[in-house]
């Protein structure tokens, strides 16, 4: 990957977190209180800040092809699930992003919550909302620097691009004190996704033992075999919900089909419950673990098996004497229709 490649791929992704994370906290402190709010933000920074430093020299010092296989699993997994949820969107199967709706909801939920002060702040609402939303969002960039930026022997570069992304996003969202909500974050998700899991598939299958025919050059064909695939299940979705409206308008039994449709447009990653409130030590520990598992599985435990049976049969036909370059690429393109019809049947 040359040097332009990587830092418009990162700044992509992390743009679009960014942007999630500046509109919860602008919501934040524009209703609430400002100062609790950078606080939480602040907080969460510095979270961020040790949980870099803690495991950021561990993934550097990974022999170069488990390295491949830990960051092309790690993301496959996490480009699909922006790949499916674009799709999703995309087809009209599930709503599109509104940062703008999800500003004034926010807003809402915390005019109408209860003021406290804990431990020094004077409002611990607006602290939690920023610093879960902060930390959630930060560790996406995190993964998005060390990843990519480790494999490439270019944290550095990468580190550069993350910064600069979010710079970008929160001098706008300071100077708008409104949601991005121009921002063409679901093309964005749809792109950044399509990257995510190209690179996922390449590392992935370099990481259990294959060779690509092509070297580097084979991502010019992944990244469009990706498209290619993604805008065929729009247009197969696209047909079936034209069928079913059509269905629905010839025989009038509108309740069950409107309700799967509802329960769709509603299927996104589980927000973690908010794991730093005082709710008991069992409780907190398990909202930590599932925190981590929503992070790195999310809603799609499906598509993690199939993502890892399919880098073990890579590197079963690699000790075979097979070079199975191609098992990765028709793991992914049974695995998206296969999650896709099962969300919207």
């Amino acid at each position: 990957m040359t040097g332009l490649a990587l830092f418009i791929s990162v700044f992509l992704a992390c743009a679009v977190e960014a942007v999630e994370a500046t509109t919860i906290v602008l919501a934040a402190g524009t209703a609430r209180d400002w100062k609790s709010s950078l606080m939480g933000t602040g907080s969460a920074l510095g979270v961020l800040a040790i949980v870099i430093g803690a495991f950021g020299p561990s993934i550097s010092h990974l022999p170069i092809n488990s390295l491949r296989l830990f960051v092309g699993g790690l993301l496959l997994v996490f480009g699909l699930q922006w790949v499916r949820k674009a799709i999703l969107r995309a087809s009209g199967y599930k709503a599109l992003h509104d940062e703008d709706a999800i500003f004034q909801e926010e807003i809402a939920a915390a005019k109408i919550a209860n003021e406290g002060k804990k431990f020094g702040v004077h409002d611990w609402y607006s602290f939690t909302l920023s610093f879960k939303g902060v930390l959630l969002e930060g560790l996406e960039v995190a993964f998005i620097v060390l990843t990519f930026g480790t494999i490439q022997h270019r944290v550095g570069l990468a580190s550069l691009a993350a910064l600069a992304a979010v710079l970008v996003v929160v001098a706008a969202g300071v100077a708008l004190r409104k949601p991005l909500a121009r921002v063409p974050e679901n093309q964005m998700k749809f792109i950044v996704g399509i990257m995510l899991t190209s690179f996922g598939i390449f590392w992935g299958a370099e990481g259990a033992g294959a060779e690509w025919p092509h070297k580097d050059l084979s991502l010019l064909a992944i990244i469009p075999f990706m498209v290619a695939l993604s805008l065929l299940l729009i247009a197969v979705l696209k047909t079936q919900k034209a069928r079913i409206h059509t269905s629905v308008g010839a025989n009038g039994s509108l309740g069950s089909i409107k309700s799967s449709i509802t329960n769709v447009a509603d299927f996104d990653e589980a927000d973690a419950e908010a794991i730093i409130e005082d709710r008991g030590f069992v409780k907190a520990i398990k909202d930590f673990g599932y925190f981590w598992y929503d992070f790195l599985i999310g809603d799609d435990l499906i598509g993690t098996l199939i993502v890892l049976a399919s880098m073990e049969a890579t590197n079963l036909a690699f000790h075979g004497g097979v070079n199975g370059w191609w098992i990765l690429p028709v793991g992914v393109a049974l695995l998206l229709p296969i999650n896709l019809l099962r969300v919207t049947r």
